[in-house]
């Protein structure tokens, strides 16, 4: 498609609602996409960091703690 001008471009064609509104859209489910991965990551690391402060207070190895039993 060819644009005369900056304007024609921004209106697309009388379509610009729709271009610009699934732009806006697809954007808006990335950032989204994003800050849900930023979150989940974020849970793993604090679980990761719970099971080795756990793992590392109770003292001994998992030999040491298997043979105890």
């Amino acid at each position: 498609m060819s644009w005369n001008s900056w304007q024609e471009f921004w209106t697309m064609g009388g379509y610009a609602l729709y271009v610009w509104g699934s732009v806006g859209v697809v954007l808006l489910c990335i950032a989204g996409e994003l800050l849900e991965l930023a979150r989940r990551r974020k849970a793993i690391v604090q679980t990761l960091a719970l099971k080795k402060k756990r793992s590392g207070s109770t003292g001994g190895t998992d030999k040491t703690r298997r043979a105890a039993l």
